[in-house]
């Protein structure tokens, strides 16, 4: 009996893989379909989301990251790793650039370790709209874990947040960002902060930056915990103190090129993956995760059937309307929701 692709994906078979990621991306009907049949069998998988302004060694750092992961200390299980890289698209081509391949080679070979890059297709948010399709495969696949790299989208990069179980926030020295930092918000999605190239100039500066926004976040007198520990309040015995469990985002520094700091990031991640088990922040993350993909794919699909509804004529008077000042850009939109029945 010959085997479904559904069941060729689910016994991890490369090709299988190759194929449906292609179709998945292209977004064709019969990717959709294979989605559908896939999705009983996600949820296992570590998500983890690298992030970060471009520059800050983002790439270089998740091949080092794969490669430790699937070289663990002896004795230790190595994980299967899937890799997705987001890149920016060619405003030419529409293609993505395929950077990251050109920097994983130290992954060439290795069955347990499956890179594919995407274009991010215009998508303003770091990821591409078919990044969670991806994933959920490799999920069903059986990879353990994924790493999921963002384009590097500056303020954009919240969208990771509802993606990934745990976001690693990659931070450079000499790039400026403290100030950027603040205005992109990534002290509110960072699980761990990492100042790549530690051996730069301006390594220190941006680690004490950094400490001191982390200090100005944390809510005053409150219990935190970071590796199991509870942190004494002002004036309150540790045995008399609320169980209420704040993750305070580590700090580490590495340097990619060379792998040094990696494995006390891979730690951190561990850490961090306890922390959620424990404390049933994994289950929260998943319920956001998926009503976060439910939310798009609705938007998609409205948006769709508005378009499907609308002749490009109608939509052109409406248009000439609001460049014309007759017609305010929300009246027209409502307008136009109205007479496709929406």
């Amino acid at each position: 009996m010959p085997v479904t692709q559904t069941q060729a994906i689910l016994n991890g078979e490369r090709l299988a893989l190759t194929r449906i990621l292609s179709q998945i991306e292209n977004n064709t009907p019969e990717g959709n379909q294979i989605l559908e049949e896939l999705f009983p069998h996600t949820g296992n998988a570590h998500l983890i989301g690298i992030t970060g302004a471009p520059g800050t060694g983002k790439s270089t750092l998740v091949n080092h990251l794969a490669f430790q992961y699937r070289h663990p200390p002896e004795g230790n299980h190595p994980p299967t790793v899937a890799v997705v890289a987001i890149d920016p698209s060619s405003p030419f081509s529409g293609g993505a650039l395929l950077g990251d391949r050109v920097r994983m080679q130290d992954l060439v070979g290795d069955s347990g370790v499956f890179v594919r890059s995407m274009a991010s297709r215009g998508s303003l948010g770091g990821l591409a709209s078919t990044t969670a399709g991806l994933v959920q495969v490799f999920d069903a696949a059986g990879f353990e874990i994924i790493l999921i790299e963002t384009v590097g989208a500056g303020q954009a990069e919240v969208d990771i947040a509802r993606l990934a179980h745990t976001t690693v926030v990659v931070e450079a020295p000499g790039l400026g960002d403290e100030i950027q930092t603040i205005k992109a918000g990534i002290l509110e999605i960072a699980d761990i902060l990492v100042v790549n190239k530690g051996d730069k100039p301006g390594a220190d500066n941006a680690i004490r930056a950094l400490r001191n926004m982390l200090s100005l976040s944390q809510p005053e007198k409150h219990t935190v915990m970071h590796h199991g520990d509870l942190m004494e309040l002002e004036g309150i015995p540790k045995e008399n103190q609320p169980t209420d469990q704040l993750w305070v985002p580590p700090i580490l520094t590495t340097i990619a090129t060379t792998g040094e700091g990696v494995s006390s990031l891979i730690e951190e991640i561990a850490s961090h993956r306890q922390y959620l088990m424990e404390t049933g922040e994994w289950e929260l993350r998943e319920q956001t995760r998926l009503k976060n993909e439910v939310d798009n794919l609705l938007q998609a699909a409205l948006l769709s059937r508005l378009n499907s509804s609308i002749s490009p004529k109608v939509y052109d008077q409406v248009l000439d309307q609001v460049i014309s000042r007759q017609v305010s850009p929300r009246r027209a939109a409502n307008e136009l929701i109205q007479g496709a029945g929406l």
